[in-house]
């Protein structure tokens, strides 16, 4: 078969993603200083009401507030630990806190789930 330069970008291309699915979230600067992020630089979030290592936001929650999702081989490591929600998924947690991106932010850097209920607040590195 014969490689084509649509091929190799496609290619190179999968492998920057599989590069980037090494780390679960980066850091951003933003508003309120410096956040965690998602692999799209969106803000991620923690929920007071969940516990240490225990999502507790489901349903229609997690809608709004969708869980930052684990792949099945992703595997603790230093900060970073996965967490099995209610429904078998696996969720991203940062210091044993679920993570969470927010349906209302429209771009990298918006930060507007912060304070939402008292309940909701940036996660911050």
């Amino acid at each position: 078969m014969r490689t084509t330069p649509l091929m190799l970008a496609l290619g190179l291309a999968s492998g920057a993603a599989l590069a980037q699915s090494a780390e679960p979230a980066r850091v951003a600067d933003t508003a309120k200083g410096k956040v965690l992020a998602d692999a799209r630089g969106m803000t991620l979030y923690t929920f007071d009401r969940d516990g240490a290592g225990v999502s507790n936001c489901t349903g229609q929650c997690a809608q709004n507030w969708p869980p930052l999702l684990a792949p099945a081989d992703a595997a603790p490591s230093g900060n970073w630990m996965v967490v099995t929600r209610q429904d078998g998924g696996r969720q991203w947690a940062y210091k044993g806190k679920p993570l969470y991106g927010w349906v209302r932010d429209s771009k990298p850097g918006d930060v507007t789930g912060d304070g939402v209920n008292s309940v909701w607040h940036v996660a911050t590195p």
